[in-house]
């Protein structure tokens, strides 16, 4: 399972990547939001995939799950979605001002 979830990791990686680099300001934003997702599967992986109770002390629990991978992950989703509206109404803003989203005509590119 754990390679499983390695592999889907590089997967988010490379179509992140592939966003990133590309023309459009809406692929960018889309780009570093799906990077984040790999970082948590990441994350969530190297914390260890076991099966336990939950993190309360009760009688007839021997093996308990680590809590703390689940509270960053749940901290950086939070962090990603607030990051990631405000990245969309600033590209929002942009294109009403100046009519693109092509990152080569924003910076002032007109040959290429």
């Amino acid at each position: 399972m754990e390679t499983l979830m390695i592999i889907l990791t590089g997967v988010f990686v490379t179509v992140a990547t592939y966003l990133v680099l590309s023309r459009s300001l809406i692929r960018v934003i889309i780009g570093t939001s799906i990077f984040t997702h790999a970082v948590h599967i990441l994350i969530l992986t190297m914390g260890g995939l076991k099966t336990g109770g939950a993190p309360v002390l009760s009688e007839g629990v021997g093996v308990y799950v680590d809590a703390l991978p689940q509270a960053l992950i749940l901290t950086s989703i939070v962090i990603n979605f607030g990051v990631t509206a405000l990245f969309l109404v600033i590209a929002y803003q942009t294109y009403q001002e100046i009519g693109t989203d092509n990152l080569y005509e924003l910076r002032g590119y007109k040959d290429e």
